[in-house]
């Protein structure tokens, strides 16, 4: 097997480059509503520092997204990376009945793609996936430019939902 000869820089979306802050709300109660959550993501503001951080990284990189969103939302997601002119790539989502914690999805997901190409950079807020990254041997960002969420926080790693 080969590998490509250009590396990729592997960019979160949620909290690195769209800011989730305006949807939060739907996490704070019980049940959390997760199909509100969701479905507010088209309206996600952009965040400048992430969004100026993937150009960048397009130079020299390949660009991959890898998103805890499940694939329900692929259309939406895809659709905001383009109206944010952000460079193509793939995009790895979770599938829809995969609630693991994102520190074991993401990880897979890099790994698998360490086989094929070298991973530059791990660019993602959740400090879970981070250190997790880091102890596999990733190089990692911590997109640590928006508000943080306790409920998001504790969404992802006891619900394994984003």
């Amino acid at each position: 097997m080969t590998r490509n000869s250009r590396p990729v820089a592997v960019f979160d979306l949620d909290n690195t480059l769209a800011s989730t802050a305006h949807r939060q709300h739907f996490l704070e109660g019980r049940p959390r509503d997760w199909d509100g959550f969701f479905a507010a993501a088209p309206k996600d503001p952009p965040l400048p520092d992430g969004i100026t951080l993937c150009r960048e990284a397009a130079i020299e990189c390949d660009i991959v997204y890898l998103t805890g969103r499940p694939e329900r939302c692929r259309r939406d997601t895809l659709d905001w990376l383009a109206a944010q002119g952000l460079p193509d790539g793939p995009v790895h989502m979770r599938r829809d009945r995969d609630f693991r914690p994102a520190r074991q999805t993401k990880l897979d997901v890099l790994r698998r793609l360490e086989r094929e190409r070298e991973v530059r950079m791990l660019v993602d807020d959740d400090e879970l996936v981070c250190d997790a990254a880091e102890a596999a041997g990733f190089t990692v960002v911590r997109a640590r430019w928006a508000a943080a969420s306790e409920a998001l926080t504790e969404a992802q790693e006891t619900e394994g939902r984003t």
